[in-house]
């Protein structure tokens, strides 16, 4: 929202048209020009305030932001000086969202608080349109309160309407779009996030503040829903305006997510370049949001079995949802079930409802975690809140992490049949997002219960696209499990199956005689005759089979028995 440059009585030809070429200058994005032409009028006449704000604006967008804000305060005082309530609104409204990525948002709430009170007395104007949309961005964003940050949305489009503001009014459907894909309506809001990216990309939107936006917007969406072909579509595009207006500093956050991205949809060497690249410009201009990219750098590195430099990122970047997800991962890894799940549970105390990504992918390490202590009943209680998040959304993502953690369970009470089926479709859902790391790690989980039921040649199949996978994309922990998992098939004698394995390995020849006859309705005095057994050594061995099953009855045992292989 560029400053109103009006005429102003008792100036020369020459300072006016400086004011009128620095806004032009500004608007087609020749900062230097801006500069130069701002420069000469503040010269003319230090106490005007369109002169400071147009020079402010211009240093902004050359990365010069102490100066920028020097020059920006000045002018609101000066506006405000002259009684012109709606340009001292404007500026503190600007300097407000501007000083949130570089001095907090406590500062940043103190100008929008300014701009309010400025706006009170006044009808509605541009200015209160404005600030209904960057007060509705705030709402979501720091505040998760989706119905006011809708509703503020739609005010803001609606005055936006009335007042012929056409760039304001399409930013207003991609924050609309932002707030509805958060909620959960996700094909909805992915649709008015297209519409406003287009207008964007074709001109439509004028403004670069308002372009910007719009392109961050669509990113921040793409990314949280791990829609990749869809931010993959617009990366182009976004890359062009930003070489366009020569601004790649302003766009180093939506390059974070667009990094995130890259790394998702298995192009890691980029993703990784546009991080490093992103986390620079960040800590040289905006440096409260250089934690952002350090974070995603550390998911990077964690993928990638670099778990110490991951580790190390992730505590510089706590408490962030990813950080701390991404740390019980690692301790997951490292097999301290324990910790996992208390950071794990640490997390789903907070209130996620707006944050459905991190929490199915919160609620699947904590299930994981459960079934790595032996908690079964626990892991069936955190899947049933899997449940409700899955058939609310449902989309792709949510899923195949649903199907994941509904295998994980179903494997480990010996279900392995049902088992397989859950990891198919995890595995699919996956393959349709696009993300060749999940799908892999999954192909893992698929081939172990393949091998369990001896499914041998499909167990080999599964293992070795995973280790191609992990191979490719440099994900080196991965890739030495899958290595193991093939070793293990590998070395299986020919002729013996899991199943006949786990005969040998879990009751003893003896016991396996014992509950068959168990199995075909036999009691204890039967077997005993039918092996010339004591009736009490058949006790003893019925006794023995139930606890090494963990099992509290014979027909329980009986059951797992089957289910396992045990008995065929």
């Amino acid at each position: 929202m560029e400053p109103h440059v009006p005429a102003r009585n008792g100036h020369g030809s020459s300072f006016q048209a400086d004011l009128e070429s620095g806004q032009k200058a500004l608007a087609e994005g020749a900062w230097e020009e801006a500069r130069d032409r701002f420069s000469r009028a503040a010269v003319a006449d230090p106490g005007s305030p369109e002169a400071n704000e147009g020079l402010g604006w211009a240093l902004q967008w050359l990365d010069e932001p102490e100066a920028s804000f020097e020059l920006r305060e000045k002018a609101y005082r000066l506006y405000q000086a002259r009684g012109d309530a709606r340009s001292s609104a404007r500026v503190a409204m600007f300097l407000g969202l501007d000083y949130a990525d570089f001095r907090g948002m406590a500062i940043c709430m103190g100008w929008l608080q300014l701009a309010r009170r400025a706006l009170e007395p006044l009808e509605e104007t541009p200015e209160h349109a404005w600030l209904y949309l960057w007060e509705g961005h705030l709402a979501r964003a720091m505040e998760h309160d989706l119905p006011r940050a809708s509703e503020l949305a739609a005010r803001s489009g609606q005055l936006a309407a009335r007042l012929g503001l056409k760039d304001l009014e399409l930013l207003s459907v991609a924050l609309e779009g932002l707030i509805r894909v958060t909620a959960g309506e996700v094909e909805d809001g992915m649709r008015q996030l297209d519409e406003a990216a287009a207008a964007a990309a074709s001109g439509d939107i004028e403004q670069l503040d308002s372009v910007v936006a719009t392109c961050c917007f669509l990113m921040h969406a793409c990314e949280r829903v791990r829609d990749y072909e869809r931010a993959n579509a617009w990366s182009e595009r976004i890359g062009a305006i930003s070489r366009r207006w020569r601004v790649s500093s302003v766009f180093a956050l939506c390059q974070t997510e667009q990094a995130a991205v890259l790394i998702g949809s298995g192009e890691w060497i980029a993703g990784e370049q546009l991080l490093i690249d992103s986390h620079r410009d960040l800590e040289a201009k905006r440096p409260l949001l250089a934690p952002e990219a350090r974070m995603q750098l550390g998911e990077l590195r964690r993928r990638q079995g670099r778990l110490e430099e991951a580790e190390e990122l992730f505590r510089e970047t706590e408490p962030r949802t990813l950080a701390i997800l991404g740390l019980a991962a690692i301790a997951l890894e490292r097999g301290d079930a324990a910790e996992a799940a208390f950071r794990v549970e640490r997390l789903r105390r907070r209130s996620m409802a707006e944050k459905w990504i991190e929490r199915v992918w919160a609620l699947q390490l904590l299930i994981e975690a459960r079934l790595a202590t032996g908690q079964k009943r626990e892991a069936n209680e955190v899947l049933a809140e899997l449940d409700g998040i899955a058939r609310r959304v449902g989309i792709a993502p949510v899923m195949a992490i649903h199907s994941l953690a509904r295998g994980q369970i179903l494997r480990a009470a010996g279900e392995p049949d049902e088992a397989r089926h859950a990891f198919e479709d995890s595995l699919d859902a996956f393959d349709r997002t696009g993300t060749p790391w999940e799908a892999a790690r999954v192909r893992l989980e698929l081939s172990r219960v393949l091998f369990d039921v001896g499914r041998i040649s499909f167990a080999r199949q599964e293992a070795e696209a995973a280790h191609a996978t992990f191979e490719r994309l440099g994900a080196e922990g991965e890739r030495r499990k899958a290595r193991e998992l093939l070793e293990r098939i590998e070395s299986l004698p020919r002729g013996v199956t899991p199943r006949s394995q786990a005969r040998l390995s879990i009751l003893s020849r003896r016991e396996v005689e014992v509950l068959q006859l168990v199995a075909e309705g036999l009691n204890d005095r039967e077997v005993a005759a039918r092996l010339n057994l004591s009736e009490h050594t058949v006790h003893r061995h019925v006794s023995n089979i139930l606890g090494k099953l963990d099992q509290p009855s014979r027909t329980a045992a009986v059951a797992h028995a089957t289910r396992s292989g045990i008995l065929t």
